[in-house]
């Protein structure tokens, strides 16, 4: 199995209305804390997924859940954003398609350091962390049980692919509660359009991330 990169990165995906308020709160927050607040934006996933992970252990830090943790993929364009290409899921209740989404993207290695001196809780699955057979890490020793083909491939699913692709695709890192702004080192979009409405909402930020187009990123 290939070994993990050396500067991993990391990706969260989430709709542009709620750049704005991420950039006021200067972080991302958890489900479990989000439920506590006023919604702002549009929400992109699933809710009974979201309300699944609020009651499913993180076993390496007993006493939490996955709801209690902000998410990141290993990849960008997930299978969670070939779901709302698709936008025919009967429990996904957006349908506004991967335009209006983007990517956030962040360095592994940066946030688990950062983590680490604030005695931040962090972990990665080796799965979808939705799963109840999920397994969790917290050493980085161990991020060479990801399975980085998986988390690389273009094709995860139809004839002649195994299951454990797919699983491994959508293995995620979790920061518990929030997440920095300051860490997301750059933003990736669709479209030219998409770039440029990104680039109006950083006009008077302090912190801004490159903004940069990358329709690989997307299906």
């Amino acid at each position: 199995m290939p070994k993990p990169p050396i500067e991993p990165k990391i990706y969260h995906i989430v709709n542009v209305d709620k750049l704005a308020s991420i950039i006021h709160d200067g972080r991302l927050w958890s489900d479990a804390v989000m439920n506590q607040r006023p919604g702002q934006g549009t929400t992109i996933g699933m809710n009974s997924i979201k309300q699944r992970r609020l009651t499913l252990p993180v076993h390496c830090h007993p006493g939490t859940h996955v709801g209690d943790y902000v998410p990141f993929y290993f990849c960008s364009r997930s299978i969670m954003l070939y779901v709302i290409h698709c936008a025919n899921h009967p429990e996904l209740a957006y349908r506004g398609g991967q335009g209006p989404i983007i990517h956030l993207e962040a360095d592994l290695n940066r946030v688990v350091k950062w983590a680490k001196s604030k005695e931040r809780l962090w972990s990665f699955s080796l799965s979808n962390a939705a799963e109840r057979c999920a397994e969790f890490r917290c050493d980085l020793k161990e991020l060479d049980e990801v399975n980085w083909t998986a988390v690389s491939a273009t094709k995860w699913s139809g004839a002649g692919v195994s299951s454990a692709i797919r699983e491994g695709k959508q293995a995620e890192f979790l920061l518990y509660r929030s997440f920095p702004w300051k860490f997301v080192e750059r933003i990736g979009v669709q479209t030219k359009t998409m770039a440029q409405k990104v680039v109006e909402l950083l006009k008077d930020v302090e912190h801004k991330p490159a903004v940069e187009i990358h329709a690989d990123w997307y299906y």
